[in-house]
């Protein structure tokens, strides 16, 4: 099963793939890496999803949101293999930003939502890497950011 056939059994829809809002790229090419900048936590309809883990959001609320930052790295990364996932190796790794209480304690059951994402896509092509971190403030005041790095065949 392709990429792109576990995107169509799973019902997922795409985001656009948003341009960078500062001086910085949102994707670069290393060899065969493929850096994603952070993405941040919005939702479907676009709104941001904002607030504090262990103060507004619950564990599964930070999950969703983590999970949405997924989708949108994604994104990114079929826009950087110009509409072909098929060219993704493996997903080296993310890194997950949660914005938490200084109490919250699981951070790495939030950012499970971006990593449960990469590996329903991309299968064992998907297993990864990982850091979960807590942040006292994200850019916007979002709940979660999320950022990877992927291998190209």
């Amino acid at each position: 099963m392709t990429v792109e056939d576990n995107i169509k059994k799973l019902n997922i829809v795409l985001p656009v793939a948003k341009p960078p809002v500062g001086n910085y790229v949102a994707t670069t090419f290393s060899g065969k890496l493929l850096f994603i900048s952070g993405q941040i936590s919005i939702d479907e309809n676009g709104q941001l999803i904002k607030g504090k883990l262990g103060n507004d959001l619950n564990t599964e609320a930070g999950y969703n949101a983590a999970k949405r930052c997924a989708l949108s790295i994604i994104a990114q990364v079929k826009e950087a293999c110009n509409g072909d996932l098929s060219k993704i190796k493996s997903c080296i790794k993310l890194t997950g930003f949660v914005n938490s209480t200084d109490d919250f304690i699981e951070q790495p059951k939030v950012i499970n939502g971006a990593s449960d994402l990469i590996v329903s896509v991309f299968g064992d092509a998907g297993m990864h890497t990982r850091a979960a971190v807590s942040t006292n403030s994200l850019p916007l005041g979002v709940s979660v950011e999320v950022d990877a790095i992927f291998e190209i065949n």
